[in-house]
């Protein structure tokens, strides 16, 4: 086991007869071209290896001469069995491919690798410009695997039946969606109420996703280690709209009152439940999380710093004139 936790998956020198047995899902974005010849390439990569590459069936690929690699591949359907005995999923794409493959990855127990084709893509673990080094660390078995808390949503209506569940890597997004009003709610921890509000809806999001649609609605920044739960009140028209970072064992609720208007829960932008007035959203740890493949080992600040290109220099000027003098002073410190 890996120091914080991480289990490794590391090797020496490994022969295509070695990988016989070893499967990746392939999950690339394909609406931009230089996405495909990335996928194409990876594919040939692992394929010479000796790895089997499926491609997830969904996938508009145009398959031309330029792409023998993809369109030698045999397709899976989307579902929860698209990620049956593989070794992990390969993502090519931004977050949005990243937490589409994530839920059948889930479904398996199967880690998710990331590769960034998009903009930001907090998800992504590697950037396009490093494919080649990536994908050769994943045959080698030469990265660690960790664990991402998600949430676990269930929506229940006046009459306490289920409306439906569902589950977040990310958050989720209680919206609504009359624009001419607004959604009255009550939150509620651990079943005890903390205030009420108009709004026009409540972000409930895990560490991980504190970078994603609750950054921009306000909310702070969470580490992806720690095991935690943020609300934040989107727009709400009320004196104590502060965000709330509770306990990992907590229950989150929110209640819409019966007067208000209609609204909806989205999780990570892809999966929606209803949440009509009178009804009930609880948020929850999740029960099983979503495990991610880790190729850099560098701290969470420094890819935060890197992924927001966030002013490390002061008005002043830069704070670290030299690079190798505050790598240095770095390493001094964490020696003691």
């Amino acid at each position: 086991m890996a120091a914080d936790g991480a289990q490794d998956h590391v090797g020496g020198e490994v022969t295509s007869a070695d990988n016989s047995d070893r499967i990746v899902l392939l999950v690339p974005h394909t609406r931009r071209e230089g996405n495909i010849a990335s996928a194409n390439r990876a594919t040939e990569l692992l394929l010479e290896a000796g790895l089997t590459v499926r491609l997830l069936g969904d996938r508009d690929v145009p398959f031309t001469d330029n792409y023998p690699a993809l369109a030698s591949l045999d397709t899976v359907d989307p579902g929860p069995e698209a990620a049956k005995d593989c070794e992990l999923v390969l993502v090519l794409g931004g977050d949005g491919t990243f937490l589409g493959a994530a839920g059948m990855a889930r479904e398996q127990d199967v880690p998710v690798l990331g590769i960034n084709l998009g903009h930001i893509g907090f998800l992504a673990e590697w950037e396009e410009d490093s494919l080649e080094t990536a994908i050769r660390r994943v045959i080698d078995r030469n990265y660690k695997v960790v664990d991402r808390m998600t949430i676990d949503i269930t929506v229940h209506d006046s009459n306490n039946d289920l409306v439906g569940e569902s589950w977040a890597l990310n958050e989720a997004s209680l919206e609504n969606i009359d624009r001419s009003g607004v959604l009255d709610a009550i939150l509620e921890v651990d079943f005890r109420p903390v205030s009420s509000f108009g709004c026009d809806g409540v972000l409930i999001s895990t560490p991980t996703g504190s970078t994603a649609y609750a950054f921009s609605a306000g909310g702070p920044i969470l580490w992806p280690e720690l095991d935690a739960i943020l609300v934040v009140p989107n727009n709400a028209h009320a004196l104590f709209t502060t965000p709330l970072v509770v306990a990992p064992e907590s229950t989150v609720a929110v209640e819409s009152l019966i007067t208000t208007t209609y609204g909806k829960v989205v999780a990570d932008g892809i999966r929606q439940l209803d949440m009509p007035p009178g009804s009930r959203l609880e948020v929850v740890h999740g029960h099983r999380p979503v495990r991610l493949v880790r190729l850099d080992d560098s701290p969470f600040t420094d890819r935060l710093v890197r992924k927001l290109h966030l002013p490390v220099n002061g008005w002043r000027g830069p704070v670290v004139k030299d690079d190798n003098s505050y790598s240095d002073s770095v390493t001094r410190r964490e020696a003691h």
